[in-house]
């Protein structure tokens, strides 16, 4: 899933914020004669964002989760409300977006005029009237006198601060208060607006729980600059960080400029200019063929221009300039003459073999390790969210990173990485890969020189280890999809929106590589803040409607945002404002997360839903990914899998995916793996009784045949699935022995995709839970044994936490040995092995730093030098890296990799758990090509087995031996997350003895 259903779904309050630019889409073309103020007096503990979602009396709700309420006086939060020609408002309230007031299902019913909810009792007047005002914002600049205030986070060791105010006779910010800006070293700053008061009392705040309230008086402090350092307050202070000199010298011209054809592609590189604060970046000019003068920019010293026309001469200058926009002269001219056809990108090979042989590392490529400092990136919400203080941008990982560290992936044991989607994307916070806008480009914050994406898949099948890429078909971004379409949205580069709309320059394009750097001379320092991080989106913007526009009311005010802007009609691209073609995507709301709309309708107003039963789009995204394949990688996660109808993945997309592994690499094709996320958050077999929005489903072939149009096939297909209900769903006993024997599974009914386990991923709180709940779904799936399974990821935690696993480490170890040798492919989050930001959030989108998440960088862990001498075995270690592979669960996992590929049954076996007493035990046996695998298995607690096959018997775990002769084994074991794998010992199958060495918990 994105990272959100928590990881990624932005409010349209939440990207005012963020700077971007929305327009609420109109709830009534009638006029707008009715308004309605709503004041709602939340509950104490909720110290967020209030948003308020209303539907005007007959018409439409606001997108989940509403929009954002402003503070009113103490205790209080205000909305006014277009109502058009309605009488009344429906209306709802949320914390964050997590926590709801619905009037206990009811919803609260309003008229017009000023109204009132509290404590679940609607009213009537303004609660505030006679009140202050409440503190100015960012958003309501200083009107009177003000105070300059200075606070010293370096000597308490902060990275930032909240300052947390009230000025006299005024009502308190809200908790945590309003941040500070970063000054010189050690130096935070805010300039308090005081209105008419002379004083102000302060408390200060790190965002993380630690308080300076000046041990509970509080600090008194007047208009003017004053200082907050140790305890004392020095009123009347001179600033403790100087202003900056103006820098007016230019860098120098770039050198040795060079230009060489490949086909239809012309890379041209240069040398390194100077300059006496740093260049920020370069200006490359072409000039030459139909499109007359291109400039485009770029923060390295290359670039390579594509889709260029054949034969055809073409001239490149460069120049340097610098963060105060300073530039050189242009560099000496270099002239190129284009070939005929573009070639055909490198091609890599996968390594084939059956993927339940492996065992799954996650990561999340920009948060892992940083291989390569210049193409991070903190983008435009690097300073708001909390990432500039603690010098971590958002792009901090790469390739390079990974390429870097494959020995310590493969010194853990693992032998196939998941990496989060590759494609480039087009958000204000787009780092985790899932808001995909150009799918035919990698992400450039991604690849460095001699680190390309089809470098890391060589170098990660040098060393044996897979590479399953996340790919999403559901949606794409902001906004559209480049090659099959882009919405032009109206924008108008006026004072309040300058800071927003890049000033368009023809033929430049998108490049998240160069980034705004805040210094622009025609914006005011406020508006230098909220541009500072944006990339040029000239691009996309017009005042003047395109030709074709059918977005009604083009440019037609649309209210204000919190911030005061002005709002215009089609600002902000939505399923209803008809920016967006329908035959290319969809055009509504997802109303019922387990009804057919959630096949078709949008899942957040940042994810333009692909009409994916329409041709072109089923052919943009075949031939996208056919391109991946062609690379080599040796499987796809499918993203949102669910919000697309299993017959058009049976009929399109899987169909797609395996004809051209196979025609493109033969048999090793056929090993190509694809696992869907179905996401399912419930406990029980089938959701919610929905058939069509379980995981299981999704692993099957269609039953009937629906009509050849793919629009009514979908519709159809759910109707009859439905219809059907789970008592008419397929069963399988492709993931059980009969007895002790294995039989050959019939996949004829499998659809081509394989699932992430849902309800084991839920259970995962208790390891024993899982198990039960795993089994009792298991005969629903075509093969079970194909599952991925894992504890938690980049969205949840079990049982729908959003924080990351924090049972403990006793847990941790007993969950990773149910997960290694029970039916399914383990996988790990990166991190987990050493219990990485555990109890932290996984995700609050750009309102926290990212070190306080789950999504933490993780590669301070990983500093150093690691080598590995085979999966599971590290040879050598230097630095941190050491450090962190001498971790308990470390080392328990590299000795479960190392078991579980030295016992076919516990990767391809099929179970049973008849005849066997003890809670999490079972017996698996794999039996195919010569190769008979039979385990009897217990975790954290003893077991008897009876009925089974007499004979010599090793414990993979202690090398104990036992000769059963009465067919009965009982195998003793006690502490969490032990384990006891007994193997037969058979003629050309010898059980291999103890494997590994005794470790914190196998022993």
């Amino acid at each position: 899933m994105h990272p959100s259903t928590g990881r990624r779904r932005r409010t349209i309050a939440a990207a005012l914020a963020a700077g971007i630019a929305v327009g609420l889409a109109p709830l009534s073309t009638a006029s707008a004669a009715n308004s309605v103020t709503v004041y709602y007096r939340p509950a104490a503990t909720w110290t967020g964002q209030v948003n308020v979602h209303y539907a005007p009396d007959g018409g439409a709700w606001t997108a989940v989760p509403g929009v954002a309420m402003e503070a009113a006086c103490a205790g209080w939060r205000k909305r006014t409300i277009d109502a058009g020609s309605a009488t009344g408002l429906q209306v709802v309230f949320n914390h964050n977006g997590a926590t709801w007031d619905n009037n206990r299902g009811a919803n609260y019913r309003t008229g017009t005029g000023t109204v009132t909810v509290a404590d679940g009792v609607v009213g009537a007047g303004d609660p505030c009237a006679g009140t202050p005002s409440p503190t100015p914002t960012p958003s309501n600049p200083p009107t009177g006198r003000t105070a300059d205030v200075w606070y010293h986070v370096g000597i308490r060791g902060w990275a930032a601060a909240n300052i947390h105010y009230q000025p006299a006779g005024g009502a308190w910010t809200t908790v945590p208060g309003v941040p500070m800006q970063a000054g010189c070293a050690g130096w935070a700053r805010r300039v308090v607006d005081l209105g008419t008061a002379a004083t102000l009392r302060a408390a200060f705040n790190n965002g993380a729980g630690a308080w300076d309230n000046n041990n509970g008086a509080d600090y008194t402090l007047s208009a003017g600059v004053s200082t907050v350092k140790a305890g004392v307050v020095t009123a009347g202070a001179a600033a403790p960080c100087p202003p900056d000199t103006p820098d007016t010298t230019a860098p120098s011209t770039p050198t040795g400029l060079g230009a060489t054809a490949n086909g239809l592609r012309v890379a041209v590189s240069w040398a390194a200019a100077t300059d006496d604060r740093g260049v920020t970046g370069y200006r490359l000019t072409r000039t030459g063929g139909s499109q007359g003068t291109v400039t485009v920019t770029t923060a390295g010293t290359g670039h390579v221009d594509d889709a260029l026309s054949p034969q055809t001469r073409y001239e490149y200058t460069v120049r340097a300039y610098d963060a105060a926009g300073n530039t050189s002269p242009a560099s000496a001219p270099v002239a190129v003459t284009t070939g005929t056809t573009t070639p055909p990108p490198a091609a890599g090979t996968p390594l084939g073999g059956d993927p339940r042989a492996d065992s799954i590392y996650f990561v999340m490529t920009a948060r892992f390790a940083d291989g390569d400092a210049t193409n991070n990136r903190g983008g435009s919400q690097h300073v708001k969210s909390g990432n500039a203080a603690n010098d971590d941008p958002m792009f901090r990982g790469d390739f390079k990173g990974l390429i870097d560290k494959l020995d310590y992936v493969k010194g853990l044991g693992f032998s196939a990485l998941w990496i989060t989607p590759v494609v480039l994307n087009r958000s204000d916070y787009d780092f985790h890969g899932y808001h995909g806008w150009d799918f035919q480009r990698v992400d450039p914050r991604l690849e460095s020189p001699g680190a390309s994406y089809q470098d890391l898949i060589d170098a990660a099948h040098g060393k044996g280890i897979k590479v399953f890429q996340d790919v999403v078909y559901n949606h794409s971004s902001r906004w559209g999809a480049k090659g099959l379409f882009t919405p032009t949205v109206y924008g108008a580069r006026d004072e309040q929106w300058k800071w927003m709309y890049s000033r368009q320059e023809p033929g430049r394009a998108y490049d998240p590589m160069v980034e705004h750097p805040g210094t622009d001379p025609e914006l005011t320092p406020a508006q230098n803040a909220l541009a500072k991080g944006r990339p040029y989106n000239g691009d996309v913007w017009s005042s003047t409607a395109p030709t074709g526009n059918q977005c009604p009311r083009w440019g037609a005010p649309a209210g204000t945002s919190p911030e005061g802007f002005r709002l215009y009609e089609c600002q902000w691209p939505t399923p209803t404002s008809k920016l967006f073609p329908a035959d290319l995507y969809h055009q509504c709301w997802i109303g019922n997360w387990e009804g057919e709309d959630s096949r078709s309708c949008w899942l957040h107003e940042d994810l333009a839903d692909f009409n994916t039963e329409n041709a072109t789009v089923q052919k943009y995204l075949i031939d996208t990914y056919n391109k991946f394949i062609d690379m080599g990688v040796d499987g796809f996660r499918i993203d949102t899998a669910v919000h697309i109808p299993r017959v058009t993945w049976n009929r399109r997309f899987l169909p797609a995916i395996q004809q051209h592994a196979l025609a493109r690499h033969g048999e090793k094709g056929r090993d190509f793996y694809v696992f869907g996320e179905v996401a399912a958050f419930v406990n029980d077999k089938w959701n919610r009784g929905s058939v069509n929005h379980s995981a299981q489903f999704f692993t099957w072939k269609e039953r009937k045949e629906y009509s050849p149009d793919d629009v009514r096939a979908a519709i159809e297909q759910y109707d009859h699935e439905q219809l059907l209900g789970p008592n008419g769903q397929p069963t399988s006993d492709n993931a059980f022995l009969r007895g002790n024997t294995y039989h050959t599974p019939d996949h004829s009914k499998f659809s081509g995709m394989n699932v992430i386990d849902m309800r084991m991923h839920m259970n995962f709180g208790d390891a024993n839970n899982a198990f039960g709940n795993g089994r009792d779904s298991d005969d629903s799936y075509n093969d079970a044994t194909y599952n991925v399974v894992y504890v938690d990821s980049h969205d949840y935690g079990p049982n729908k936490s959003n924080t990351r696993y924090t049972g403990g480490t006793g847990a941790w170890a007993e969950n990773m040995s149910l997960m290694w040798t029970f039916r399914g492919i383990p996988t790990l989050y990166y991190g987990s092995e050493i219990e990485f930001q555990k109890g932290a959030k996984i995700d609050c989108g750009p309102t926290c730093p990212l070190a306080t998440t789950g999504r933490a960088y993780y590669g301070n862990h990983l500093q150093g030098t690691v080598t590995a001498a085979d999966f599971g075995r590290v040879s050598a270690a230097t630095g941190p890296v050491a450090s962190t592979l001498d971790k308990p669960l470390v080392k328990h996992v590299q000795r479960l990799n190392q078991i579980r590929r030295a016992v076919p049954a516990l990767q391809k076996g099929q179970y049973s758990t008849e005849g066997i007493s003890g809670a999490m035990a079972y017996k698996r046996r794999f039996t195919a090509g010569g190769v008979d695998s039979f385990a009897l298995v217990t975790v954290s607690g003893s077991a008897t087995f009876t009925g089974v096959p007499n004979g010599r018997y090793v414990d993979a775990v202690t090398g104990d031996v036992r000769t059963v002769t009465n067919g009965t084994l009982t195998a003793t074991v006690s502490g969490q997350g032990n384990l006891r794998v007994y193997v037969l010992d058979l003629p050309g199958n010898p059980a291999p003895g103890k494997v590994g060495e005794t470790g914190p918990y196998l022993r």
